[in-house]
């Protein structure tokens, strides 16, 4: 198989969800004991409820009936990314700017590879976050092309 299987079912879920107004935020495929679980995270301004993943869901599931990119069973789950939803896309974290974040990096920048605070700006290529440490206040400007993983962070 050529691509990998999140890959199809994002290729396959996208005009689904579009058609839906609402957008794909992540698409996860992972084996939990036994069973495998395809998980579709979606969203849009204003959120979704219970209805629109019952929605997504069903035509979602019909597709992946009539394509078969799948072999074996599996459970598919469609839901909302939550509070702590991951930045996957450059226009993700063009939205998350004024946001709280958490950010991973492949490599440390100024000494540290985790970071958490407000995304204060995003230029394309550069993430500006401010983090408050030990009282005082620390700007980071992280280069977008060695961001693992970020996400929302909820502060409590």
């Amino acid at each position: 198989m050529g691509k990998n299987i999140t890959a199809l079912v994002e290729e396959i879920a996208q005009p689904i969800v579009e058609d839906m107004g609402m957008e794909i935020v992540e698409v996860k495929y992972q084996k939990e004991g036994k069973n495998w679980f395809l998980r579709v995270y979606i969203d849009r301004e204003g959120g979704v409820d219970l209805d629109d993943c019952t929605a997504v869901s069903e035509r979602l599931s019909e597709e992946l009936d009539k394509k078969d990119p799948i072999e074996g069973a599996y459970f598919l789950e469609v839901s909302s990314p939550g509070a702590e939803r991951p930045l996957k896309k450059e226009t993700d974290v063009e939205k998350a700017v004024g946001k709280n974040v958490y950010i991973t990096t492949y490599a440390p920048v100024e000494g540290e590879k985790v970071f958490e605070g407000t995304l204060n700006s995003f230029d394309g290529t550069t993430l500006t976050v401010e983090m408050k440490q030990k009282q005082r206040v620390k700007q980071v400007e992280i280069p977008y092309d060695q961001v693992a993983s970020a996400r929302l962070a909820v502060v409590f």
